[in-house]
């Protein structure tokens, strides 16, 4: 098909590397919005036709990579990126070069940029409602291990911050390599055994987290006791950890595949129909989902890749998201967002415990950091309705 019938867009997601096991699933939660447009006659009679490259999970190749989408494949609209150094090096591309991108993923916030539309969730969104249920459930002492970049050493800042405005305390912080194995976490386990937090604030990633998950198990730790808590840790990861290694461990996510819902269960039916299984369905696979459906509704309104027009059209936008309605906030290019949290079970499946009346708006500075702001819109969900959201 000529490239002037079609609408190009570009994919810079790693099927290959560290990060690849959420990327991966990005990268299908995005193919699959592509498919549904085009089933139904692309936008405005033309299809999306995807670009896609497989960075390898290295941070420079994102930037190259998008600057050759850009300058060679002649594509303005970019959708990408996983961790937050991945993000950075694509940032100055796409505003050197007055592209448009889409991320998304949970970040650890305090930026801006007119050139990106931000889909994942802030700290508000999520930092500060797992802190407030941390600390009423389990307790105020903590442990923080994370991976070594931008993201976990950001997003521990902010904890740290929203922990010590809850009267709680962090007993140890201590960060590893995206390629950390098992035995490397050998040293940092036995010093959590040995001081005993309440619970631990996992900021490590990517194949590293299943390590990790791991090698708490392996030492006796046990989630239902002491908790491994998480911003990111999702179904992928817990499938390859395994159940009896995963009880009892917690997730704060807008999205969880056990969500009941009729936009759900629209995208579970699709999602497996095309890739064969939901188990690798993340948060962060159902953001690059609906972004692709938000970016599709602004190119039918405005009928052209000019990236003042989408912006424009794409501020204010909302989508029937399956996690529930999203908005593309106008004042910071962030995503009004469903928060929950949830509890790993014994079949390996996350279990809703709380959740937001609605969308929270994002507050990417923090500009209302206080800790008990979230909890009046809050609901403990019952044992019996759970999956019944």
């Amino acid at each position: 098909m000529n490239s002037v019938d079609t609408w190009k867009i570009g994919f810079l997601f790693s099927t290959s590397g560290v990060t690849s096991i959420i990327e991966r699933s990005q990268l299908q939660g995005a193919m699959l919005a592509v498919d549904q447009i085009n089933e139904k006659g692309g936008v405005l009679g033309r299809p999306l036709e995807p670009i896609s490259y497989d960075p390898s999970s290295i941070e420079e190749r994102y930037g190259e990579l998008a600057e050759r989408l850009i300058i060679v494949d002649r594509v303005s609209v970019i959708f990408g990126c996983y961790t937050s150094s991945s993000r950075k090096a694509v940032l100055p591309v796409v505003e050197r070069r007055n592209a448009l991108f889409f991320y998304p993923t949970l970040y650890e916030g305090f930026e801006y940029s007119p050139n990106v539309i931000y889909g994942g969730a802030t700290p508000n969104q999520n930092s500060v409602p797992l802190a407030n249920y941390l600390m009423r459930t389990y307790g105020k002492r903590f442990f923080f291990v994370g991976s070594d970049y931008i993201y976990p050493r950001e997003s521990n800042r902010v904890m740290r911050n929203v922990v010590r405005q809850g009267g709680g305390e962090v007993t140890g912080e201590r960060y590893f390599s995206l390629d950390a194995q098992a035995e490397d976490f050998a040293e940092v386990v036995d010093e959590i055994m040995r001081t005993r937090p309440d619970a631990i604030f996992s900021t490590v990633v990517g194949q590293s987290c299943i390590e990790f998950y791991k090698a708490y198990h392996a030492a006796g730790g046990n989630g239902l006791e002491c908790p491994i808590a998480s911003l990111t840790t999702n179904e992928a990861e817990i499938a390859a950890i395994g159940v009896e290694a995963s009880v009892g461990h917690i997730t704060a996510a807008p999205y969880f595949r056990s969500v009941n819902s009729p936009a759900n269960r629209r995208f579970l039916k699709a999602y497996e129909k095309k890739f064969g299984s939901t188990i690798d369905v993340t948060s962060c696979c159902e953001a690059a989902y609906s972004q692709v459906h938000l970016f599709a509704a602004a190119l039918e309104e405005t009928g052209e890749m000019d990236t003042e027009g989408l912006r424009e059209a794409l501020l204010g936008a909302t989508f029937d998201a399956p996690q529930g309605q999203i908005k593309i906030d106008p004042d910071n290019n962030h995503t009004f967002l469903q928060s929950r949290i949830a509890k790993v079970n014994d079949e390996g499946e996350f279990v809703i415990e709380n959740k937001v009346r609605r969308a929270i708006k994002p507050d990417p500075y923090l500009v209302y950091p206080a800790i008990h702001d979230w909890s009046f819109r809050t609901q403990k969900v019952a044992a019996g309705s759970r999956h019944n959201e």
